[in-house]
């Protein structure tokens, strides 16, 4: 994938937001007023992603093309060398990015659950709970 595949997927995702509150150096991806991930133009080739922290590790373990997120915490985020990894491997981390970011981040509950419910109206599902 390239950064405007990147882009025009995260941006399909119901309900997210584009926003720049760092200034021009990046665009930042939103749900429910909450990043889940960011693209930084001086590193082009990276997307960071929140990456539940057990996840995280297994993730660098087994893609090389994963590394903890540089400038966020390394325990929650992972960067993801977009043009590298698989396509299927970039959109899997990204929806878990965005369901770990609206299940753990987002509230009060009313809004996690109205994001969750119009989340499967549009019919996305949550790779992580679909397979527990």
């Amino acid at each position: 994938m390239d950064n405007l595949e990147v882009r025009e997927y995260l941006i399909s995702l119901p309900l997210v937001e584009e926003c720049q509150p760092f200034g021009e150096e990046s665009v930042v991806y939103t749900i429910g007023g909450k990043m889940f991930a960011a693209y930084i133009f001086a590193r082009g080739e990276y997307l960071p992603v929140k990456c539940d922290p057990d996840r995280a590790v297994l993730l660098r373990d087994e893609f090389e093309a994963i590394t903890p997120a540089w400038h966020f915490s390394k325990k929650h985020w992972n960067d993801l060398r977009f043009e590298i990894l698989p396509e299927e491997i970039v959109r899997r981390e990204i929806r878990h990015s965005y369901f770990t970011v609206i299940r753990k981040n987002v509230s009060p509950k009313a809004l996690r659950e109205e994001i969750l419910k119009e989340i499967a109206k549009a019919g996305l599902i949550d790779d992580a709970m679909s397979t527990e």
